[in-house]
């Protein structure tokens, strides 16, 4: 039996780990995500990620030990959410390692019953110049699909989606005019779809200047579709998703989509009845940020946002005839909430559950994207609303983040056969099965920390 003690996480990098979670974690505020680096410890004073190394333990230089949090239940035979002392003195079997023995490190080690060799496992391919390696030869192979599209494909077909939105908007304006139920359900339909295809698919493609090649007109773009539309500030958004989220995908405490978590919150809950709070929220949440930013920039975004809420407001009012201002505000409020529960689920499905990463020793970028991110299949409404790069093509968008929807769509058959030839993870699952993993594992996947998954030979 090989002895096992506990060490600090930061030492732990190209070694063997088993992470036990001890008590569910402060609640996250929705202003402001966990402080990087920053760590709990229980009552009994354990720190909440115990990792155990195993000494003298000879094991390939790179191996992929994937710790998402169902496999850590599984490697440990305790309770997961149990304290260290419940561990102390039994016998943890690790589907990698074999059985191991977790104990103080001031006790005797106790002789343990000869185990079964354990077969051993296949060395995943590549280190960190071998990943270089890789990713130069992806984004080679995409650079090739890219050259040989036109304009229309790189820029036009998006564009012109957004126009669509644009021109459809009157006609949802004046169906809200009918007493007719049916009439007015397609008129809040059709505004709420165009609401949701300007405010999450143009604003996202802003935010990554995937629109046009002209940096003036990424600027006008961004300021319209996030501020205008959206209600929110252009210079958070970019922060927050593109130097944060995109940089350090899966990495906790910066990019770990824990802005998404509500701990408070029970499964339906936050599954079903919050979603209706994003229209109300996002503008608060805007407000709170423009603290921020300078004096200049925070007038402008006030005035763009005040600008997009009241012109909405305006055109209730004097185009589609409410006779009353509380009336206008509730179809404000359906129309902005419309598509809100996809928009909330596909956020937290696509990397919520999927490996995470520390700061000090994340992986090289293609192993992070490929094990961090997840594609849901093609969904038409969802595609046309979000775009391809938000719903069935976010693992291509991760790698290449300034694609459009259309090109990440046109060269995802390239990026998904180049992974899997290398043997790396592409992920993919239906909105249904992830839809129930998160109403059976809410806990685990929403109110506990996450466990670190370390890639061992490749950090």
């Amino acid at each position: 039996m090989k002895e096992v003690v506990p060490v600090p996480l930061q030492d732990t990098q190209n070694l063997v780990a088993c992470h036990c979670h001890q008590s569910p974690p402060k609640p996250f505020s929705l202003f402001s995500g966990p402080k990087p680096g920053a760590t709990s410890t229980t009552p009994a004073g354990h720190p909440r990620h115990c990792t155990y190394l195993v000494k003298d333990l000879l094991i390939p230089d790179a191996v992929i030990l994937r710790r998402t949090w169902m496999e850590a239940a599984a490697a440990c035979s305790v309770q997961v959410s149990g304290s260290l002392q419940q561990a102390e003195g039994r016998v943890l079997k690790s589907p990698v390692l074999g059985p191991l023995c977790v104990r103080a490190p001031s006790e005797p080690m106790e002789p343990a019953e000869p185990v079964e060799p354990v077969e051993p496992v296949e060395p995943a391919r590549g280190g960190a110049g071998g990943a270089d390696a890789m990713l130069r030869e992806l984004e080679a192979l995409v650079q090739d699909v890219v050259t040989a599209s036109s304009w229309w494909e790189r820029h036009g077909v998006d564009c012109a989606i957004l126009a669509l939105s644009l021109l459809a908007l009157p006609a949802g304006f004046l169906c809200l005019r009918s007493e007719n139920v049916l009439v007015f359900a397609i008129g809040v339909t059709i505004s709420g779809v165009c609401h949701y295809t300007l405010t999450v698919k143009g604003s996202h493609l802003a935010t990554h200047g995937a629109l046009t090649e002209s940096k003036r007109w990424s600027k006008i773009w961004l300021l319209f579709f996030v501020e205008v539309c959206t209600a929110f500030t252009a210079e958070c958004a970019k922060h927050g998703h593109v130097k944060m989220h995109h940089c350090y995908t899966n990495v906790v405490g910066l990019g770990d989509s824990s802005t998404w978590r509500l701990p408070c919150l029970n499964r339906y809950v936050y599954m079903f009845l919050a979603p209706l709070l994003l229209p109300i929220i996002t503008p608060l949440v805007a407000m709170e940020r423009l603290r921020q930013v300078e004096l200049r920039t925070a007038l402008r975004t006030l005035g763009l946002i005040s600008l997009g809420l009241y012109s909405q407001y305006w055109l209730l009012l004097n185009v589609s005839g409410f006779k009353s201002p509380r009336s206008a505000l509730v179809c404000m409020f359906l129309i902005r909430s419309l598509l809100a529960h996809p928009y909330l689920h596909v956020n937290i499905f696509q990397h919520i559950g999927l490996p995470m990463f520390s700061r000090d020793y994340k992986p090289q970028r293609i192993h992070m994207m490929s094990l961090g991110v997840l594609n849901l299949p093609r969904l038409p409404l969802l595609d046309w609303a979000f775009g391809h790069s938000i719903i069935s093509c976010h693992v291509e968008h991760h790698l290449f983040p300034r694609l459009s929807d259309n090109m990440c769509l046109k060269v995802k058959p390239v990026v998904s056969q180049f992974l899997r030839e290398k043997q790396l993870p592409y992920n993919e699952d239906s909105y249904q099965a992830r839809f129930w993993l998160f109403l059976r594992c809410y806990e685990e996947l929403m109110v506990q920390a996450p466990p670190i998954t370390e890639l061992v030979g490749l950090q």
